[in-house]
């Protein structure tokens, strides 16, 4: 009898000191709820609404119900209409458009308008703080010019306007403290003359924009290099905001952050979020702002200087990308819906809705970070603190040479703190703001210095 006694105390002494080990951060049951909402049906269904109306060309048809942009562009706004109407009314949904000439670029054929389709689920603390996702509504040719022939445009972009609504059907059955913003832009094809008209329009408001999850392609999964893959896709960031001054670049030669700007942040927090929620999935950090030589719709926010980012598939299928629809030597060519995995559109769909839900939930960052510690065996953070009821805030730092954050440190409610024994020199920092419902923000790189 003692004998058990003695080996059941000693398993307790082992089970409660036991190391702890993996991702500490608690995790939220609603969100895993999310992931199981996403329908992989309704996306198919959808992208095939899309790509049935023939082309979604910026400059095709606008008056015909069944092809053309304006048919697409109309039905994509009775969705979110029907949306709001299950969510009593919780969703503002309207067009957002502007006037686009030939002087305008060389890819615009004839005068008209760029038309977008927006739809808000407000806020209930901080209704002016925006997180956003998007997809494109218009498709092409292999000549971005010809308005008139078929491009269905399946992949590019009826996926990621598919899982735009998708997440609003999903999303719209909850309430968030900050707003959340759903929209179909036009005009990509063309210039990405959508997401500016849209970025100047959330500048002109004075929108505090926390984020764009660009969606553009997350539905292919059969790459023309030959690989097939349905759970890697590809997270693009640009290192530091295009509109930072003399002062800050200067700044960087001497404190670090080349690769640590606001939309380098946004895709930390994408990748940690989709690790802790769907470890199933293999998301790829890209240290670009897109893929080599080209452009999406986060770019135009980025030029304004808003945090974005770009999600997509991995492996690209070039025989179905901006090709007319044809067969030679053997080989289809065109962006038709048997080019699309819906499953893996479900996954991509539920990657950005996780994350739209956190940072919606998520209090808001912390400003005026500042960091200091030269020539001291120890680093030091402060900053100024939100409004709001926080848990409190939450310090993180890496090695200089890793690409996300490795350690952390909670320090309760407080607006300065100081790290014992950690060099300032051999690592980078920063700090994220908790609040007492466990979510955490982004994580904010330091602006300034002290002594």
């Amino acid at each position: 009898m003692n004998l058990k006694l003695s080996a059941l105390s000693t398993l307790f002494l082992v089970i409660f000191f036991l190391p702890k080990t993996g991702n500490s951060q608690q995790t939220n049951p609603q969100i895993y709820e999310i992931i199981e909402n996403v329908s992989a049906e309704r996306l198919e269904s959808d992208i095939r609404t899309l790509a049935g109306f023939g082309t979604r060309n910026t400059f095709s048809d606008t008056v015909s119900n069944t092809r053309g942009i304006g048919a697409a562009r109309r039905w994509i706004k009775s969705e979110f209409d029907q949306v709001s109407t299950k969510c009593n009314n919780c969703l503002d949904v309207f067009y957002q458009k502007d006037f686009v000439t030939p002087e305008d670029g060389n890819r615009i054929p004839k005068e008209a308008w760029v038309v977008n389709v927006v739809a808000i689920q407000k806020g209930t603390k901080y209704p002016n703080r925006y997180i956003i996702m998007s997809g494109d509504i218009d498709s092409r040719n292999s000549d971005t010019m010809n308005f008139t022939d078929d491009a269905p445009g399946a992949n590019d972009n009826a996926s990621g306007m598919a899982g735009t609504i998708e997440a609003a059907r999903v999303l719209s059955n909850y309430k968030f403290e900050n707003s959340i913003v759903y929209v179909g832009l036009s005009g990509e094809e063309q210039g990405l003359f959508g997401g500016k008209g849209l970025a100047e329009y959330a500048k002109k408001n004075n929108w505090e924009i926390i984020g764009i999850l660009n969606n553009d392609m997350i539905g292919n999964i059969e790459g023309l290099d030959g690989v097939i893959d349905n759970r890697t896709f590809r997270i693009f960031s640009e290192p530091v905001p295009p509109t930072e001054t003399e002062q800050e670049r200067n700044m960087r030669r001497f404190y670090g952050g080349e690769v640590d700007g606001i939309s380098r942040q946004l895709a930390r927090y994408v990748l940690k979020t989709t690790e802790t929620y769907m470890p199933e999935m293999n998301p790829m950090m890209i240290y670009r702002l897109d893929r080599f030589g080209r452009g999406g719709h986060h770019r135009p926010f980025n030029d304004l200087g808003f945090p974005g980012i770009r999600i997509m598939e991995a492996h690209e299928n070039y025989n179905r990308q901006h090709q007319d629809l044809r067969t030679e030597d053997g080989i289809e060519y065109g962006d038709v819906v048997e080019g699309v995995n819906f499953d893996y559109t479900a996954k991509l769909t539920a990657v950005n809705a996780i994350n739209l839900a956190s940072l919606a939930w998520a209090p808001p960052a912390p400003k005026n970070v500042e960091i200091g510690g030269i020539v001291e065996p120890s680093t030091k953070l402060r900053w100024d603190k939100i409004d709001g009821d926080l848990a409190g805030y939450k310090i993180y730092w890496r090695d200089t040479t890793a690409p996300q954050w490795q350690y952390s440190r909670f320090v309760g409610d407080v607006n300065e703190f100081t790290l014992e024994g950690i060099v300032i020199d051999n690592f980078y920092f920063g700090v994220a703001a908790v609040g007492k419902n466990g979510q955490e923000g982004v994580v904010v790189f330091p602006s300034g210095t002290f002594r």
